[in-house]
């Protein structure tokens, strides 16, 4: 009894070992002479950040020349930003790449800071538009942050938006 219950269970599993293969299938890779055309030249989805451009690097180094160094232990600084990318107030210089892509600029390192960011307007008028923010480190700038937004289906949209800073 004992040995037909050990040949059962050793059947049921490579049984089970078996399907698993053939259903799930076994990938083997294997070497290409050509690279597939999409491993050459990436496409940029819409959660990723535009190149830096020359106008915008040749900014932020002449922004971190004229702003010196900070001896506060910590500091926090706002900006409020209009739909078409122009500062409404607050710091730093904002610079406005397409459709709801934006980045902001400081005169100080931010790398190492916290960012939030919602969308809002300038004026004291209304409700804001609905929609969506992201607000990440600008990539190869480490005194920028890069804000997306969208409307409320997901898509690219200009929208207005506040941008709260805090570097330790």
């Amino acid at each position: 009894m004992e040995t037909s219950f050990r040949r059962k269970a050793a059947a049921v599993t490579f049984a089970v070992l078996a399907l698993t293969l053939a259903g799930g299938g076994i990938a083997i890779a294997q070497p290409s002479a050509k690279a597939p055309q999409a491993a050459v030249k990436p496409v940029r989805g819409t959660d990723s950040q535009p190149p830096v451009t020359a106008e915008s690097a040749r900014s932020a180094k002449a922004a971190l020349k004229a702003g010196g160094v900070t001896t506060m232990a910590a500091a926090s600084w706002f900006t409020v930003v209009n739909a078409n990318g122009t500062k409404a107030r607050g710091t730093g210089t904002v610079l406005k790449y397409g459709t709801g892509e934006y980045e902001v600029q400081f005169g100080y390192n931010v790398s190492a800071g916290a960012f939030l960011a919602t969308i809002s307007r300038a004026d004291s008028c209304c409700v804001p538009p609905a929609g969506e923010i992201a607000v990440a480190p600008r990539l190869g700038t480490p005194n920028a942050v890069f804000i997306q937004t969208r409307n409320s289906a997901g898509a690219p949209a200009d929208r207005g938006f506040t941008l709260l800073t805090h570097t330790p």
